[in-house]
Order: C-alpha cells, then sequence, then structure tokens
C-alpha cells in the first residue's frame, strides 16, 4: 500500500476546541455527500453515452445498477445533511459537471476505460470510508456502520469493475492515477468548502 494510501485511511482526530468533533462530523457528512452525489454523475455520464449503443447492453445494465446504489447513498446524507444542519459543498455544481464529464468521457473510450474510471473512484473512496469508519467507530457507532454498508457496496462496484477488464483500459496506469488524485483533491476541498 503507498503512503498516500495510508495517509487516507488513517483517522483524522477531531482539532482540540469547542465545537471541533460537530465541526469535523459536518465535513465528514459534507464529503460525504459530495463524493456520492459525484458517483451518481459519473454513472449518468456513462449511461448517456453506453445507455443505447448497440452491443453495450450488458454494461448499461451494470451502470443502471450501480447508480442505483449511488443514488440511495445520496439520498441518505441528503437526509443526514438536514437532520444534522450541515450544509453541502459549495463545489457541488462544480462537481456535479465535472463528474458527469468524466463518465461521459471515459465511455466514450470505451467500456474498459469506462470501467477503469470505477475501478480508480471506488478504490479512492473505500480507503476514505474505511478512515472514516475508524475515526467514527466509538463516537457514532450507527454513522460508522452506515458508512462500512456503503463501503462495501462501493468495494462490490470496484469488484465488479476489475472483472470486466479495467485494467486493460487503454493507458489504464494514467487514466486510474489522474482519476485518483482528482478524487482526493475533490475530497479534501469538499470537506472544507
Amino acid at each position: 500500500m503507498s503512503d498516500a494510501a495510508d495517509f487516507e485511511s488513517k483517522p483524522v482526530p477531531p482539532k482540540p476546541g469547542r465545537g471541533a468533533v460537530a465541526a469535523r462530523l459536518a465535513e465528514i457528512l459534507r464529503v460525504d455527500h459530495a463524493g456520492e452525489m459525484a458517483a451518481v454523475a459519473i454513472y449518468r455520464g456513462q449511461r448517456q453515452v453506453l445507455g443505447s449503443a448497440a452491443g453495450h447492453e450488458r454494461i448499461a445494465g451494470q451502470l443502471a445498477h450501480m447508480e442505483a446504489q449511488e443514488a440511495e447513498h445520496l439520498a441518505r446524507f441528503e437526509t443526514l445533511l438536514t437532520e444534522r444542519q450541515v450544509r453541502p459543498t459549495a463545489m457541488a455544481p462544480v462537481w456535479r459537471l465535472a463528474a458527469f464529464a468524466l463518465g461521459a468521457g471515459t465511455a466514450l473510450m470505451g467500456d474498459k476505460a469506462a470501467h477503469a474510471c470505477t475501478e480508480a473512484v471506488e478504490t479512492v473512496i473505500e480507503e476514505h470510508y474505511a478512515g472514516q469508519i475508524a475515526e467514527l467507530a466509538e463516537r457514532d457507532p450507527e454513522l460508522a456502520a452506515e458508512l462500512a454498508k456503503f463501503r462495501d457496496e462501493e468495494l462490490a462496484h470496484r469488484d465488479l469493475a476489475v472483472e470486466e477488464g479495467a485494467k486493460d483500459a487503454p493507458a489504464y496506469p494514467l487514466l486510474s492515477a489522474v482519476i485518483g488524485a482528482g478524487c482526493r483533491a475533490a475530497i479534501k476541498i469538499s470537506e472544507k468548502l
């Protein structure tokens, strides 16, 4: 595992001071909401390209299934934001557009590139959720359990993408590295903005 992956999976302790725990929880909910919103947009972009293309019925079905699961996660985070009075990221419109473009762009490169996108995104998200689960295990075990369920579904998406040939995509190492770096940057930005 790389140093970056090690860093991502370690719990982030709240900063000391009054309201620090609530502020950290707001960061977690804000970034997770943004991530699920982006995931829905990625799959929509991929389905826009591949959904009606002849010979792509199987992947279109896979994408629809994964999008539906991401939409369930998104709905849950929307509820949590409302219940806990946390504002969504100010970057939401940018992330939604960028994610749709990423989905459509990788789909235009072909099925394997679309799967490479899923594999790269879900790898980062799994690491991210793992760190949050460890951080929240004692402080908010109910939320940690929900995140564990979501993480397991993200892992299933990643595993399916790998089985479907994600690593055989054109320029896979570069594609995966760029998408992963973009996801990590979006996570850090969404926590704060």
